[in-house]
């Protein structure tokens, strides 16, 4: 239950982020979004260590995270829930920028500009035409968000560590189990995982299937 409330509210941050990130890196025309974008996908190639390690000093007592834990009475927000989904948003970001900038970018700019020409606000551009034209991408990204944060282990053990019903969550509790030599435990977890991905991996093909289907020629 605590790795899918992880997941979940991690996955719904993202969507908030993610959407206006991808946005302006998909139509915005200034030369240097590239260096932004690199920033952005910075998880995908840096090691998880490397990453949970300045994570864990940025939410440590001496950093911003220590700020923000002591407003109300904390000491850090490392090894703690909050601080578990501060980094997985961190950490899965480009997981939901990625999908959705190629969502973005695939919109023909001859239908905004018929859209702006008809008179439709920027806000109204975004939420009749860019969103609705995204819902592959937007399935794409919330699968394979969810999916990610589901399966973090480098990351949440470095700034989570392995404290029951706080941050021990599924990925954690099998590597614990293969320590404690529990197999049959670690064999069940693992099992469970797997069947879990191949569920939620299947449910996102048909439903992009379906919306590809579902969508007007042309």
């Amino acid at each position: 239950m605590l790795t899918l409330a992880l997941a979940g509210l991690t996955t719904i941050i993202l969507l908030m982020v993610g959407t206006p990130v991808a946005w302006w890196l998909a139509r915005s025309n200034w030369r240097g979004k590239e260096a932004i974008a690199a920033v952005v996908a910075l998880p995908l190639v840096l090691p998880p260590t490397v990453l949970g390690f300045y994570l864990l000093i940025t939410l440590g007592p001496f950093g911003p995270g220590g700020w923000l834990a002591g407003l109300w009475g904390g000491r850090t927000l490392a090894f703690s829930f909050p601080g578990l989904v501060m980094g997985s948003v961190v950490y899965s970001l480009p997981f939901m920028v990625q999908p959705l900038r190629n969502g973005f970018a695939a919109i023909a700019p001859e239908l905004v500009e018929a859209a702006t020409t008809l008179g439709a606000s920027r806000w109204q551009i975004f939420w009749a035409l860019a969103v609705p034209m995204a819902r592959p991408a937007y399935i794409a990204g919330v699968v394979l968000s969810f999916a990610h944060t589901v399966g973090e282990f480098g990351l949440v053990l470095m700034i989570g560590g392995n404290i029951p019903g706080q941050t021990k969550v599924l990925s954690v509790a099998i590597y614990d189990s293969v320590e404690r030599l529990e197999w049959g435990r670690a064999h069940l977890l693992s099992l469970g995982l797997v069947g879990f991905a191949f569920v939620v991996i299947l449910v996102a093909m048909l439903a992009d299937r379906r919306t590809a289907h579902g969508m007007p020629a042309g």
